[in-house]
């Protein structure tokens, strides 16, 4: 393998999407976007919704959500709840979870952990639409 090229693995609790080199992985964690580079400090991070985007020969683009990703100077490790390719997502049902994460969090009120839910499942939603350009 090309000593400037990261592995790149991405898991979901189904199978194995992804097992490549890459150039660049760009992915959401939940305290912002990472771009991660061959050689890249050591790093574990909470994956939060968005895209995960793979530069390199064959490049690929998948919408995840939740779960973890671990960084090592020569390979990125994405274990993630669901991954889709922005070709499959199904966009009814997205925008269906917009409408069911807004009326989870009118119904919250002063339920902190109901809020929390409404807003993870709206960012999830709202994340999924973006990777389909809605």
């Amino acid at each position: 393998m090309d000593t400037q090229l990261l592995h790149v693995t991405l898991v979901t609790p189904e199978r194995t999407i992804l097992d490549s080199t890459a150039i660049s992985v760009e992915l959401p964690s939940r305290t912002g976007r990472i771009e991660v580079l061959y050689g890249h400090a050591p790093l574990l991070a909470e994956l939060g919704a968005g895209d995960v985007i793979v530069q390199g020969s064959d490049p690929a683009r998948w919408n995840v959500s939740w779960g973890f990703v671990e960084v090592l100077p020569d390979r990125v490790t994405i274990l993630a709840n669901d991954a889709v390719a922005p070709g499959a997502i199904d966009v009814a049902a997205a925008r269906l979870e917009v409408e069911r994460a807004h009326t989870m969090w009118s119904a919250a009120g002063d339920e902190a952990e109901a809020y929390e839910a409404a807003n993870r499942l709206l960012e999830e939603a709202q994340s999924r639409l973006a990777s389909a350009g809605e």
